[in-house]
């Protein structure tokens, strides 16, 4: 596998989440250096270590509206 992307998030309770676009894979942290630490370790737990991903890419979502 080349690539798996998360969908970052400022969680509304304080705090940020992480979902994996196209796998079961959730994480949330208080920073943003200990989301990328937990992202990491999800990673590590959900692929065996000939299947990981060459690449992690966390995406950050912002609320925003759309217009016609």
């Amino acid at each position: 596998m080349k690539e798996i992307i998360f969908l970052t998030e400022e969680a509304p309770e304080g705090g940020y989440t992480a979902r994996a676009l196209g796998f079961s894979i959730f994480t949330e942290a208080e920073t943003m250096d200990e989301l990328k630490t937990h992202v990491r370790e999800a990673v590590r737990c959900h692929f065996d270590e000939g299947d990981l991903p060459k690449t992690v890419g966390l995406y950050f979502a912002k609320d925003g509206i759309m217009t016609k």
